[in-house]
């Protein structure tokens, strides 16, 4: 099963995959679509031409091509990756806890001291590819606030199910829940 959406002029066939028996989400995965990627960012950076920001920040894993390429875009020099867990490389992290509606377990998002002390007193732009149930975005604020950064905005590609409604993120687009039939659920 299937769900065709249109997204920053392109159209593509998302994989219906289950959440639980009753409840299936449409999987919008970048990785690998180059003209996604590309036109996504395009279109997000667009929409945040009214934001005043300084750098952008995601969370590892599936919208790292999104970031690099509105940073290539932008011209930025640095954006920041919330990484799943510590790195040897990461001087004295940061950490806040994770719950997002793709991942089965809770789980946390780290920051290098290194990346916090650069954050400190700045405007952050939080990116996604998709905002579900908003877990993952409230980590990245509170990983911001924890930093000392101040957040400018925060935007993803789509929004699904009721984070659609939400006027805090810039979206390009939205799409619903499916229940097991692959019925969207209004």
């Amino acid at each position: 099963m299937y769900h065709e959406i249109k997204v920053a002029g392109l159209t593509r066939r998302l994989p219906l995959c289950p959440l639980n028996d009753k409840l299936m989400i449409a999987a919008f995965i970048m990785f690998g679509d180059a003209p996604l990627t590309v036109n996504c960012a395009a279109a997000l950076l667009e929409k945040a031409k009214e934001l005043d920001y300084d750098y952008l920040l995601t969370a590892e894993a599936k919208s790292i091509p999104l970031i690099h390429e509105m940073a290539r875009q932008s011209g930025a020099e640095k954006y920041f990756i919330a990484r799943k867990g510590p790195k040897v490389y990461m001087p004295d992290p940061i950490s806040v806890d994770d719950k997002s509606i793709t991942t089965l377990s809770q789980q946390r998002l780290y920051l290098g001291s290194d990346d916090a002390e650069l954050m400190r007193g700045k405007r952050i732009l939080i990116v996604d590819d998709v905002i579900s149930t908003g877990g993952s975005l409230k980590a990245m604020e509170a990983l911001v606030e924890k930093a000392g950064g101040i957040v400018a905005g925060k935007m993803a590609v789509l929004a699904e199910a009721d984070a659609a409604q939400r006027d805090d993120i810039i979206v390009l687009g939205s799409i619903p829940l499916f229940n097991a039939e692959g019925q969207p659920i209004e």
